[in-house]
């Protein structure tokens, strides 16, 4: 048996195996920590806004996210990342960047077959990853819609791009299906979880599903050209006014996992959409760089920064009505 196909077989055998597990818990759903219960096999929907397919904003190669999943080096260079955007979102912060997709809604219903051509034209496209953005609450037609691309042929490492706010049950079903895990890890505080995220128990369900796909993926692995293959990375957003909260997020990350993981510290945050008068502002640099320095001192193999700060005039806001929703398209 080759590589490709034992690869294959062995991705195939796995979303199996995870769609018999998840599969039943859509029709009274308990797919994420909301446990909203309501049937999305029928008519209903609940927080996330979403039925029993997926809807898809836009599929492109995206240039923006951390180098090793975009590309940086080498004939691979900027190749980009295979990037599906997804409608919907279970967890709703007030101070979303993606408020069009998460809140609003935006984007058209896309079957499995369709969602799985999405994935292998962005391999064809030369994607260095497909990379699946708030999957969280699309879990079943991904899994559905990757069982068809494997057998077409989709090879390239899947990337799942998620808020943090996840099941524990349903990350422990995706071992072997997952390549890269990406999730933020938004809060410590269950105060400021509710306030901006209505989920005053994001840090309770958050850190036990990253403490899985670290058991999964506990070292983040590069190829000779430094792009991702498999790993962790975790994203950690500053807000303005709350970098005390950072540095607990930091200090938890630096005192539970290892140092083989990657950080990303962003200090891209501009306020919209319905962020709160103390959300009003860019994070200052000193914000910034405290939070810095304290991930400095715990020593990650791979440390992602942001300048800092963001000018108002920078900032990376996407507009999902453009063809090409980022800037640097």
């Amino acid at each position: 048996m080759t590589d490709k196909i034992f690869f294959r077989e062995r991705k195939l055998e796995a979303i199996e195996r995870a769609l018999r597990k998840l599969s039943p818990l859509a029709s009274n759903c308990r797919l994420c920590p909301r446990q909203c219960q309501v049937n999305r096999l029928g008519s209903q929907t609940g927080i996330c806004q979403t039925g029993d397919q997926a809807r898809v904003s836009t599929s492109l190669l995206h240039f923006g996210e951390e180098p090793v999943l975009s590309g940086q080096r080498g004939p691979r260079k900027a190749r980009g990342s295979g990037t599906i955007f997804f409608a919907g979102c279970n967890l709703k912060c007030l101070f979303c960047q993606n408020y069009q997709l998460s809140w609003l809604n935006e984007g058209k219903l896309v079957s499995d077959q369709q969602l799985a051509t999405f994935m292998l034209n962005l391999q064809a496209q030369g994607a260095l990853n497909i990379n699946l953005v708030s999957p969280t609450h699309v879990i079943l037609p991904i899994l559905r819609a990757l069982k068809v691309a494997y057998g077409r042929g989709l090879t390239l490492p899947v990337v799942y791009n998620s808020n943090g706010y996840d099941s524990i049950e349903v990350i422990e079903e995706l071992r072997g299906i997952i390549d890269i895990y990406l999730p933020d890890l938004k809060y410590v505080s269950p105060e400021l979880s509710k306030k901006y995220s209505a989920a005053p128990d994001y840090f309770e369900q958050a850190h036990l599903a990253i403490q899985e796909m670290y058991c999964q993926q506990p070292e983040l692995i590069l190829d000779d050209e430094e792009v991702a293959t498999r790993g962790l990375i975790i994203r950690h957003l500053v807000l303005p006014g709350s970098s005390a909260d950072s540095l607990q997020v930091v200090d938890w990350l630096g005192r539970h996992l290892s140092a083989s993981i990657g950080l990303s510290l962003m200090s891209q945050y501009h306020p919209c959409f319905q962020a709160p008068a103390e959300l009003q502002r860019e994070v200052t640099s000193q914000e910034y760089q405290k939070v810095v320095t304290r991930a400095s001192s715990y020593n990650f193999s791979y440390l992602f920064l942001q300048p800092e700060p963001f000018r108002s005039e920078e900032h990376l806001l996407p507009d999902f009505h453009r063809q090409h929703p980022f800037r640097w398209k």
